[in-house]
């Protein structure tokens, strides 16, 4: 696996390259040095060796004597709001309290009906080689990828996106994030208790993401359903997860302002 560590869009993992995104590019906080060790660490679980790339020297020359020192940055700290990515117009950055899975109202009854989340590997129960092979792992991800739930930051639309993404066979554009969004089911969980999952583990990509299966009734904290799919959906949810659903109303003009709406909402929500 290839780190090129530089001032792009956003960090993301796509065929075999780790395009880390700095929030102050060329400086570098201790946080990211912290993401970049646990990206390391967790290719090396899986046997792929890492090189790290950037076009400033000096930068580079830092950043490889940092992750010398792994216990240090390790523990570094985890910001409120990173701002790595400043795609969401209002927040200008991801906020760290929760993390969220959005997955299709398909999807969901099935999750619904056994009451958990899976891996792709358990809720699809074909070899991973042929998850591999299909058109949607663009990214050319791994086995091992398909052995974990993954999450992103609470306010993150990226769950959405690709939701549509899958939905559609294709890339969604412009229209298909405002005036023809249709928003997903999201799975809402508290960053500080899901982060002790004994199967979860950071990857220095994503918030975090965990092996296999989350029981929901042990670790969920608010599940978001579009009031539009409340019909399809209420009679699937299980009784120890009714008083975690909350049903919001899509009256928002883009994938952005439903993110924010959602997200403010479960920032007032609190534990019946």
């Amino acid at each position: 696996m290839l780190i090129k560590v530089g001032n792009f869009e956003f960090s993301e993992v796509w065929d075999g390259v780790f395009y880390k995104k700095l929030s102050n590019y060329p400086q570098i906080s201790d946080w990211e040095i912290r993401t970049i060790i646990e990206f390391i660490e967790y290719e090396n679980k899986y046997g792929r060796k890492c090189a790290i790339e950037c076009e400033d020297n000096n930068l580079l020359n830092l950043i490889n004597e940092k992750i010398m020192n792994r216990e240090v940055y390790l523990k570094a700290s985890r910001p409120k709001l990173l701002t790595e990515c400043t795609a969401c117009p209002h927040i200008k950055g991801c906020a760290t309290d929760y993390v969220c899975h959005t997955t299709s109202v398909d999807n969901a009854i099935k999750i619904f009906k056994c009451g958990k989340l899976l891996s792709a590997l358990n809720a699809r129960k074909v070899p991973v080689e042929e998850l591999m092979s299909e058109k949607r792992n663009a990214a050319n991800d791994p086995a091992d990828y398909f052995e974990y739930i993954m999450f992103a930051w609470g306010n993150c639309q990226a769950g959405d996106r690709l939701v549509m993404e899958r939905k559609l066979h294709r890339f969604p554009d412009k229209e298909d994030l405002s005036v023809r969004f249709d928003p997903g089911v999201r799975f809402y969980f508290k960053y500080d208790q899901l982060v002790k999952h004994p199967n979860t583990i950071c990857d220095g990509v994503l918030p975090m993401k965990v092996k296999d299966e989350i029981i929901l009734s042990h670790w969920v904290y608010k599940i978001v359903i579009p009031i539009k799919k409340k019909d399809k959906l209420e009679k699937y949810i299980p009784d120890d997860l009714e008083d975690k659903i909350i049903y919001i109303e899509n009256d928002c003009k883009d994938i952005w302002e439903w993110s924010e709406k959602v997200y403010e909402i479960i920032e007032k929500s609190t534990v019946r």
